[in-house]
């Protein structure tokens, strides 16, 4: 039996996790904050003592990111030293480790799919934190994989889809910038993406080095808010308007990359990941937030 520590039980992609299904002969042991803090790096030896695990999976990372400008010390430590000293612990005890990290350790200025080797340069405290989180755990851990993603969102939590309910609930109009690409990525699909790259592990295909996960496909922010509208109006009996605006005339205290989509070729050059379109992974987590989409009186009748 694999055991595999998780951190980030009440995170987005931990919390999916939680709730998975693992694979046979892998046990999930899934921990939150209270066991196992990254800020707190005296709580690191005693989660990997008690638990044991052969390899360790960390989507745990301070993840806001204009908050990041006036809270760097702490970002730096959740997503930087944290991650250092995990990895240390790592490989003291000859365990491997999988690392969350993100789009955002590139500056955007590119014009075709990031891959993983590709020059990093982050626009703000967030991406910088995440980038020296990654530089960390390569300087100590040799079995480790770290994992960018993008976009990131789940039916709970604080994220876009999130946001855009609440206030397109409330909003006929507003206005969400189209300027700055990438692909939404669904918690639910970076949990099953790691619990594939758990299960070749298991059968002998242990992947190292940093790789990229999103689901296929490209939109911007305005796109994504138009997919999740289309969808809630089946619930709500109305539709909110979305303009289009530029990031200028949307300022924010930390720059964001205006092309961030990621090249996922070399992940899937080794393991078999599961991978869905955005829009239908974002149709499913609606499902599963807003419920079933009701019945029209027509389809009804027409089933009687």
């Amino acid at each position: 039996m694999m055991r595999v520590l998780v951190t980030g039980a009440t995170g987005q992609v931990g919390g999916a996790l939680a709730r998975a299904v693992a694979p046979e002969g892998i046990e999930l042991v899934t921990v939150g904050r209270d066991r196992l803090d990254l800020a707190r790096p005296g709580t690191i030896d005693g989660a990997l003592d008690s638990i044991r695990p052969d390899i360790v999976v960390n989507p745990a990372a301070y993840t806001a990111v204009d908050k990041a400008e006036t809270e760097p010390d702490l970002a730096r430590a959740v997503n930087a030293e944290g991650p250092g000293a995990l990895a240390a612990a790592c490989s003291e005890r000859r365990v491997g480790l999988i690392h969350l990290s993100t789009d955002y350790v590139f500056d955007g200025s590119g014009i075709r799919p990031y891959r993983p080797d590709d020059p990093v340069a982050p626009l703000g405290v967030y991406g910088a934190t995440k980038q020296a989180g990654e530089r960390a755990i390569r300087q100590v851990l040799e079995d480790h994989l770290i994992l960018r993603t993008a976009w990131v969102y789940a039916a709970r939590g604080q994220n876009f889809v999130s946001t855009m309910l609440r206030v397109g609930a409330d909003r006929d109009v507003l206005r969400v910038v189209a300027d700055q690409h990438g692909t939404p990525t669904a918690a639910v699909d970076i949990a099953a993406a790691i619990l594939a790259i758990l299960a070749a592990r298991r059968d002998g295909t242990v992947l190292t080095g940093t790789h990229h996960y999103t689901a296929e496909g490209t939109t911007t922010w305005h796109g994504m808010a138009e997919a999740i509208f289309a969808r809630a109006a089946v619930h709500w009996g109305r539709r909110p308007v979305v303009e289009a605006i530029t990031t200028e005339q949307y300022p924010t205290p930390a720059a964001r990359p205006a092309y961030s989509v990621l090249d996922n070729s070399s992940l899937d050059a080794v393991v078999a990941v599961p991978r869905r379109p955005w829009q239908e992974a974002l149709d499913a987590v609606l499902d599963d937030r807003l419920g079933p989409r009701p019945v029209s009186p027509a389809v009804m009748e027409g089933t009687r």
